[in-house]
């Protein structure tokens, strides 16, 4: 059986999301990663390319890492929007 995989056919739903956070930021992908890596977290720069190009699926540790840098909630990272947002 082959794994799920979005309406477009990537591997994850946050793609979108983690690009438009990191250059709110001004972060670069191996800035982002010494950040991770800095909380705990075992993600390269590599991780974070295939994260963001929809070419590698995203495991829960990698979206509370995510979630955690960021300050933000699972929520925005999966649909791009908090709880409240209508």
């Amino acid at each position: 059986m082959s794994k799920p995989r979005t309406k477009t056919g990537g591997k994850n739903l946050i793609s979108r999301q983690l690009i438009e956070l990191r250059k709110q930021r001004n972060y670069s992908q191996r800035y982002l990663s010494y950040l991770l890596q800095l909380a705990g977290y075992d993600m390269d720069k590599n991780v974070i390319t295939r994260i963001e190009t929809n070419q590698r699926y995203v495991t829960d540790l990698e979206l509370q890492a995510l979630s955690q840098v960021f300050n933000v909630s699972y929520d925005y990272l999966i649909e791009g929007k908090d709880k409240d947002d209508n």
